[in-house]
């Protein structure tokens, strides 16, 4: 039976449910107040990927924590004001990044990446967006012997255990695969299965198009209030109101606010990145997408430059820019690979939203008959938005979804 539905946000998880709630029928409207694609989803990687099978835990050797506490790192950076707000969200962060606990939760994590490629695939193919993909994986690099041989157990045991494939490159070999790199690296990992988008925005708008096209409604506007109305819902924005008999959250990082005001509370907290898009000097080229693994930052050919994007750092939501990471990384690149100018007046910044136990939140919203859940993902919107669209859509409609949903409700917190 058709419903009239309204999803909020339209990032890659919000206009990948819509899309699959189009197909299946239903009046969607689709709300945001940036174009699809122009927030998050706009500045990551732009890798689907196969092999993140196990989720970014929280580092517990000693080691590590030392090397962080300076705050001068590529790979993660903090401000105390944003520790102190995520201060019990960050605390069983760490618990559940214990061993066990954390082998609990991969399952888990794995039967969501392992349906992601296919999930795009049946998107890409309907929306005709395959001039926007490369399908030749990306490369993690390493500059020493030792976290490469590290990497490589870690790699044989994924192949082993999920069965994703993986070629070990040496320094000569990584050489010959990307001639450009600084020399003397002791060699990588290229993940041959993933995806990569040459425009993950881009990517994004034309699924976007797709779910217009097929019926779907867009609305760009900004959310004012969101409240029950009779059996319904109802969302007044700065530009009128609209009804729905079911409302789907899927604001990313935004998400916490808006339930709060339903009187729900869930652990999220957000991890900012950014990026800066460059030129190559002259002669010199990036074939694949390539992750200097050990530093934490990573370099991808895409339409508008080589972009370079950071790793996290752990801020509050609304705090300002701090672009020293962002400098830091693009020091140490530009010795890596021979980076031309920046070619952004600006860098772009986001944030991913994550949760204590690394899993994204799909489902229903506990004590709220007809809202819905889609967000959380971490790391991960961008491969996992079209498989949450599938897996959200089918329990929507009373199906039997293809994957267990239990672990990833809302009421486990």
């Amino acid at each position: 039976m058709s419903r009239n539905i309204l999803v909020l946000g339209a990032g890659m998880v919000g206009v990948s449910v819509a899309w699959h709630l189009v197909q299946r029928g239903h009046r969607v409207t689709l709300l945001d107040r940036c174009q699809p694609g122009r927030e998050t989803s706009f500045g990551n990687a732009g890798i689907i990927q196969h092999e993140a099978v196990r989720p970014y835990a929280f580092p517990r050797d000693l080691a590590t924590l030392l090397r962080v506490l300076p705050n001068r790192q590529v790979d993660i950076r903090y401000r105390p004001s944003g520790l102190l707000d995520a201060a019990a969200a960050l605390f069983r962060y760490w618990q559940n990044s214990a061993p066990a606990r954390y082998e609990r939760l991969v399952p888990a994590y794995a039967a969501l990446i392992g349906r992601a490629l296919e999930a795009h695939r049946q998107m890409i193919a309907a929306t005709n967006s395959q001039r926007l993909i490369r399908r030749q994986g990306y490369v993690k690099a390493f500059r020493t012997g030792r976290a490469l041989a590290e990497e490589s157990r870690q790699a044989e045991t994924i192949r082993e255990r999920f069965g994703v494939a993986y070629q070990a490159l040496d320094g000569r070999a990584l050489a010959r695969l990307e001639p450009d790199l600084a020399p003397g690296l002791a060699g990588a990992i290229h993940w041959t299965q993933p995806w990569t988008a040459t425009d993950p925005g881009g990517l994004v708008a034309s699924y976007a198009d797709h779910f217009q096209a097929s019926g779907g409604t867009l609305v760009r506007a900004s959310l004012q209030k969101l409240s029950r109305q009779g059996s319904g819902w109802q969302a007044q924005t700065d530009t009128g109101t609209l009804q729905a008999e079911q409302v789907v959250m899927a604001m990313g990082p935004w998400s916490a606010h808006w339930l709060a005001r339903q009187g729900l509370s869930v652990p999220l907290f957000v991890k900012r990145g950014y990026h800066m898009h460059y030129g190559c000097r002259p002669g010199a080229s990036l074939r694949h997408w390539v992750m200097d693994a050990e530093v934490g930052y990573l370099l991808a050919p895409m339409q508008a430059g080589i972009r370079l994007t950071t790793g996290a750092e752990l801020t509050r939501e609304d705090a300002p820019p701090d672009h020293r990471q962002l400098v830091a990384a693009e020091t140490v690149a530009g010795q890596f690979f021979p980076l031309g100018e920046r070619l952004d007046n600006e860098p772009w910044m986001g944030g991913r939203p994550c949760t204590p136990d690394m899993k994204p939140v799909i489902g229903p919203a506990p004590g709220q008959h007809g809202l819905w859940l889609a967000f959380g993902h971490g790391h991960q919107g961008f491969t996992l938005g079209p498989v949450t669209g599938e897996l959200l859509a089918q329990m929507m409609d009373g199906d039997t979804p293809a994957v267990d949903m239990s672990p990833y409700r809302a009421n486990r917190f």
